[in-house]
């Protein structure tokens, strides 16, 4: 018979295969979206690539605490490592957020014009289909083990749908209508979520300096 014990260990499990799953989701859509950017000269793509990289981290983070959660370690020292680990991915959103906002605002003054990218698209309106279902899973097994940090990177995944709705409707604009400021002023949309993500993250780690 299983205990409960047992039962919770069984959920952080598959809360640490549903992360595994996510980084490798991570790292291909930063892959695809780094490539698509270059080759489409788009700042618009190369954002949320570079958000992508950043949510292999804070992935990589969360896998540590629940392997940490499965071995009973003190919830002080987890807490710890992850104020830190918060405040080095928020800092690096907030400098991403300036860098995004100031080559947009170039791009649009220079007249800077983005190619069509059929692999953009198609990154995006993967990320659309696939990330409700993480954020439903990641919430599903973070109040089968009682984690608010398992409950937040669902959330998370949530706002990454955003941006890839935003990704894909500037990514489509360019194709259709050929305007050539679109990618630079969905990259500033873009910007709104990225800099959200960063407060939150810095805000969390200084509660407990």
């Amino acid at each position: 018979m299983e205990t409960a014990g047992n039962k919770r260990n069984s959920f952080i499990k598959a809360g640490i295969n549903i992360e595994y799953f996510s980084i490798g989701w991570m790292a291909f859509e930063f892959l695809v979206s780094f490539y698509s950017s270059v080759k489409a000269n788009s700042i618009l793509l190369l954002a949320f690539g570079l958000d992508s990289l950043l949510e292999i981290i804070s992935g990589a983070t969360l896998v540590w605490r629940l392997k940490k959660e499965e071995k009973n370690v003190s919830e002080h020292a987890i807490r710890k490592a992850e104020q830190r680990s918060s405040l080095i991915v928020g800092t690096v959103l907030l400098l991403l957020s300036a860098y995004i906002t100031l080559v947009s605002i170039y791009n649009l003054f220079s007249h800077q014009t983005a190619e069509t990218s059929f692999s953009g698209i198609a990154i995006a309106l993967a990320s659309i289909v696939l990330m409700p279902f993480l954020t439903f899973k990641k919430r599903f097994l973070g109040e089968k083990i009682v984690s608010a940090s398992l409950r937040e990177d669902g959330m998370c995944n949530i706002t990454c749908a955003y941006m890839a709705a935003t990704v894909l409707v500037g990514s489509l604009f360019t194709f259709i209508f050929g305007w050539w400021w679109s990618d630079s002023v969905f990259a500033l949309l873009l910007v709104y979520f990225i800099a959200s993500e960063g407060y939150e993250s810095f805000r969390e780690a200084i509660k407990g300096f």
